[in-house]
Order: structure tokens, then C-alpha cells, then sequence
């Protein structure tokens, strides 16, 4: 299911993903006349379903107000509006479009964070690799979400599927948690390890009908300490693909000493965090694979879904 924070409440049209570059859907979302629509329910923070206007352009977007924010004891510095732009920034530097067009701006309530709306496509049973779809059968995995589905606990994940962990089901059974072995989700977890994600949750993975994969949701992000906290476990441990090593080295490169994006960054979170952040870049870059848990932080979050 979507992350409830994303369904607007009741009938709202919502216009779809503009096509055009990144840079001048940005453009429309920080010069653009907000309009609220709505508040979305059930998400623990403000979040409002807007539309955004400009020079006969428009798009649907969210709009998170700073003064909605709930203070976040292990968070105490800046803002979650600015750590999911920073997350924006890095993803963009990175070379890949993982995350809507975000923008730090003036809203109707403040400042907040304002994020390109992403229209999802109809739900269906993910079949990476050929796996089996949504029937219930003895070797085929029941999804439960883009990109996530239940397994047979008691065999290696099927093929096409990546092993995430045990999870409890209706009827007190145990099933195997696993995600698609697919290379968009490969890609988000080297950023989820770059940005520091400690909430990377099933409802957090949006898919658009055209065969795009976006996260969302990335106030908790760019800690100083390991708080890693993902469904993306599937490659830990594994060699890095030459694609991500080759964008983690723009991002080291992209983040020299009074570099563009790090005086924007500098604006963003804390000078600890932006040094924070070299060094995980520095460090995957050194081993050449994906992370593995680290045992100190509860590896997935709660609930997963």
C-alpha cells in the first residue's frame, strides 16, 4: 500500500508527473502560487496536498510545513523539511532521478518542504525475473506491496526476490519478507546508505505506470551516527555494481570543499552531517559493497510496510 501520507482525502484530481526536466519542474515549485487542497490524513506530521501555479503551468504537489513538524528527540538539529531536500540535492548529484523534484520554500503556513506529486500506477503483482504474481501457490511469492512480497519461510527466496527477513502473518504463521531483485531498489539502497536513511519503509517506494521508481519520505536522514534503517537488505554484504561506483564518485567528487553542492548542503543540515556524509561516501567507495546491519540500531523499521 501507498504511504498513507500520499492519498489525498476524498475525490482530488491530481495532475500528473511533469515531464519535463528536473530543473524546470524545481523552477515551477519554488516560483509557483501554492493553493492548498487539503490535509492528508493520518500521517504524523502536517502534510498538505496542494497544487502549485505558474505562467499558465501547473502540477499537484505536497507541501510539509515546518510548523507542522513533530520534534524528533534523536533530530534535534534543523529541520525535516531541509533533510529531505538535502536528500533531493545528494540523489541529484548522484546522477539519479530516485526521489520527486524537492524544493525548500515559503508556503501558506511557513516554510516547508514542497515535493513534486507522483502518481502511481494501478497496483500489481510485481513479477521480477519471472517470479509468480499475486496467486497464492506453493513456490510463488504473495505480494504485498510494489516491489515487496511474502515468500515460502521455510526455502531460499525465489529467484527473482531478495531475502529480507521473517515476518509474522495472520493465522500465527511465519512467512519470508522479500523484496524484488530489481536495480531501481538496488540504486535506492546506495543512496538509503549514503543519506543515512534510518525509515525506509515498504509504503515509501512509489512506482509510476511508465515504469519509474521514486522514494519518499526522508526527514530522518543524514544523522551524524549509523542509523541505517531499511527493507533494502537484500545485497548487504555484496559488491557494489560499477554504476553506483561510478556515481558515488561524483558525489565525492561533487562535494569537494566550497563546492556548489556542498554550500548548498551547508544551508541544509549541519557541518558534522555534510562531513558525516563524506565520509559514508568515502568509506562505500573503500569497501565496494553494500552495507550490512550494524547491529547497534534496529536494522528494519517498524512497521515495514
Amino acid at each position: 500500500m501507498p504511504a498513507p501520507e500520499r492519498v489525498p482525502p476524498g475525490p482530488v484530481t491530481t495532475a500528473p508527473a511533469d515531464p519535463a526536466p528536473a530543473g524546470s519542474v524545481t523552477a515551477l515549485l519554488t516560483a509557483g502560487e501554492l493553493t492548498v487542497r487539503g490535509r492528508i490524513p493520518e500521517a504524523s506530521n502536517a502534510v498538505l496536498h496542494c497544487t502549485v501555479a505558474h505562467r499558465g503551468r501547473s502540477a499537484a504537489c505536497v507541501y510539509k510545513p515546518v510548523a507542522g513538524e513533530q520534534p524528533l528527540w534523536d533530530f534535534p538539529d534543523g529541520t525535516l523539511a531541509q533533510r529531505e531536500v538535502a536528500a533531493y540535492e545528494v540523489c541529484a548529484a548522484l546522477g539519479w532521478e530516485l526521489i520527486p523534484p524537492t524544493v525548500l520554500r515559503e508556503g501558506p503556513y511557513g516554510p516547508g518542504m514542497v515535493q513534486l506529486w507522483i502518481d502511481q500506477a494501478e497496483e500489481e503483482p510485481a513479477e521480477p525475473g519471472g517470479a509468480p504474481g499475486a496467486e497464492e501457490n506453493a513456490s510463488g511469492p504473495v505480494p504485498v506491496g510494489p516491489l515487496l512480497a511474502l515468500a515460502d519461510a521455510e526455502r531460499p527466496a525465489p529467484e527473482g526476490w531478495r531475502a529480507i527477513g521473517l515476518a509474522e502473518v495472520p493465522g500465527g504463521s511465519t512467512a519470508l519478507l522479500v523484496h524484488a531483485d530489481d536495480p531501481r531498489l538496488r540504486r535506492l539502497a546506495v543512496l538509503d546508505a549514503v543519506i543515512n536513511n534510518s525509515d525506509r519503509k515498504g509504503g515509501h517506494l512509489l512506482t509510476t505506470a511508465d515504469g519509474r521508481l521514486f522514494g519518499i519520505d526522508h526527514g530522518v536522514t543524514f544523522h551524524t551516527e549509523d542509523k541505517l534503517r531499511t527493507l533494502l537488505w537484500g545485497w548487504a554484504g555484496e559488491p557494489l555494481p560499477e554504476e553506483a561506483a561510478a556515481a558515488l564518485g561524483r558525489l565525492a567528487a561533487a562535494l569537494g570543499e566550497e563546492a556548489p553542492l556542498t554550500t548548498r548542503l551547508a544551508a541544509l543540515i549541519t557541518p558534522a552531517e555534510v562531513a558525516a556524509l563524506g565520509d559514508r561516501v568515502a568509506a562505500l567507495l573503500a569497501s565496494g559493497t553494500h552495507p550490512v546491519p550494524g547491529g547497534e540500531w534496529p536494522a528494519i523499521p517498524w512497521p515495514p510496510v
